[in-house]
């Protein structure tokens, strides 16, 4: 089975399907761009026009055959337009070009009086040319029992058939990372035409930005990041996770009615993971053609589905009705998750790229050691960014090494903003991320999770006042809490 966490991780990384037509009032001036319709989920329709970069896939290959690299550029409407601003999806695999057809078009728009915006889909996403996706033959037999070894095992073993189907197919994975990212968005503002470029970043993107701020400063005006991940940070520490549930707790204490529902969260989690490790669940998955299959539901499945579930308020709050009711013995929102996420007799999958970007970025022995001293206390044990510290090292030369993982310095002024309820990037360690940097303005956005673009017309306001120059006068933004006594599964 393909790790849950990479299903509900993946599941929000599709690729954007955008309509291309001629228009005859608008006309593209950059060269190689074609006019375009941008269709966004809901209807809405914008003149946009469609990039191409051709780009070594690996620059340190003289012999390296060339890419596509893609971008949509959505032309200012200020009457003063500033550097283009490059957005960096999240991921690593995110698709700008994606994103922007999502929840966050209206802010796409919005961003356009400040200068052109750009959709970019890094190499291997979106638009860009993408490696084919590999499906291992490593089959996991859900009925029965898998220690946390035999799922590490069977990741590598995926790995190295994957690595093998990729070279097979011509993909050069030395060509994916962060690094040549940055070179890519070096040669992007070239292509532009630019003396400089804006960068807006979240998750991932912030990494992507921040790996720019080390390798071409002088080329960036100023960046805006959400939900940063520092260079270092491709692994998270598992006791700076188990410190998100203690905030979660004071979230879920703030509603009395949720707090009598779940007093202690982390001690449910507890009982109920040494409940599963002591006595797995089999249960009866229902399947599509109407049968059932069996599945033993383990204390991983259950770390899995916690690191999946709490990158934002509204989806953790699944999670204390999900173990609760396993508390009690009722499998029932369980059996809805795994067959909403799950895919039993299907061999483990990879995607070149964000596999990848995770393994070339890394983590330095000092983080590995701490990550390996708090995994097997934590709440989520060394799932949160599973397969990753797990392949780490895995494909000969890919690590970026300790000199990438060194975090930037420099001037350049920078807009942090930071949600205090965000699962998958801690606010102490956005902090440290940017820790060397000395024009950081940061803005804490209270009870906002990891996707906190579109939580409140108010970071909308302060990305502006950042981006017109002037200084941005709030440093906290409150946003509502979601109702901790329902969930988006509830019937």
């Amino acid at each position: 089975m393909t790790s849950i966490y990479l299903t509900l991780r993946t599941g929000l990384m599709a690729g954007a399907v955008l309509a291309l037509a001629p228009l005859d009032a608008v006309f593209a001036d950059t060269p190689g761009e074609t006019p375009m319709t941008f269709t966004a989920q809901s209807g809405e329709t914008v003149e946009a026009f469609r990039g191409e970069m051709q780009l070594p896939e690996n620059r340190a290959d003289p012999d390296s055959r060339l890419i596509t690299v893609s971008y949509v550029r959505f032309p200012a409407t200020g009457e003063v337009a500033g550097p283009p601003i490059v957005y960096l999806a999240g991921g690593p695999g995110g698709s700008g070009s994606g994103t922007a057809q999502g929840r966050r078009f209206p802010l796409f728009m919005a961003m356009r009086q400040h200068g052109d915006v750009i959709a970019f889909d890094q190499r291997g996403t979106g638009l860009s040319d993408q490696p084919p996706a590999c499906q291992s033959a490593q089959l996991t037999d859900e009925s029965q029992q898998r220690s946390d070894a035999d799922i590490v095992a069977g990741y590598r073993a995926a790995l190295d058939t994957c690595t093998a189907f990729w070279a097979a197919e011509g993909v050069d994975l030395l060509g994916y990372t962060t690094r040549e990212s940055v070179a890519d968005l070096s040669d992007l503002r070239r292509h532009l035409g630019a003396d400089r470029i804006a960068l807006w970043g979240i998750s991932y993107g912030s990494h992507l930005a921040l790996a720019a701020l080390n390798d071409i400063p002088d080329e960036i005006d100023r960046v805006i990041i959400a939900s940063a991940e520092g260079l270092d940070q491709t692994v998270k520490l598992p006791a700076r996770t188990d410190a998100y549930f203690a905030r979660l707790q004071a979230a879920v204490d703030s509603q009395p009615a949720a707090a009598a529902l779940y007093p202690d969260i982390a001690g449910l989690m507890r009982r109920v993971h040494a409940r599963l490790e002591a006595e797995p669940m089999m249960l009866d998955l229902p399947q599509s053609d109407g049968s059932s299959i069996p599945f033993l539901l383990q204390r991983h499945h259950m770390q899995q589905f916690a690191s999946g579930l709490i990158a934002d308020p509204d989806s953790a709050r699944i999670l204390p009705a999900l173990y609760s009711a396993l508390d009690a013995g009722d499998p029932t929102l369980a059996i809805m998750l795994l067959s909403y996420f799950a895919d039993p007799g299907e061999g483990i999958s990879l995607r070149a790229m964000p596999t990848a970007m995770d393994i070339a970025s890394g983590v330095s022995a000092e983080r590995l050691a701490l990550f390996e001293a708090q995994a097997g206390s934590g709440l989520v044990g060394s799932y949160l960014n599973f397969p990753m510290p797990q392949l780490a090292g895995a494909i000969s030369g890919l690590d970026l090494g300790d000199d990438f993982r060194r975090g930037p310095s420099g001037d350049t002024p920078v807009l942090l903003l930071t949600g205090t309820l965000d699962g998958r990037t801690y606010p102490q360690a956005q902090v440290e991320a940017v820790a060397g940097l000395d024009n950081v303005t940061q803005v804490i956005v209270r009870n906002a999770g990891h996707n906190l673009f579109m939580t409140t017309p108010e970071v909308g306001e302060v990305m502006h006042a950042f981006m017109r120059g002037g200084a941005v006068s709030r440093s906290e933004i409150v946003v509502d809490l979601p109702d901790f006594t329902t969930h988006p599964l509830q019937r």
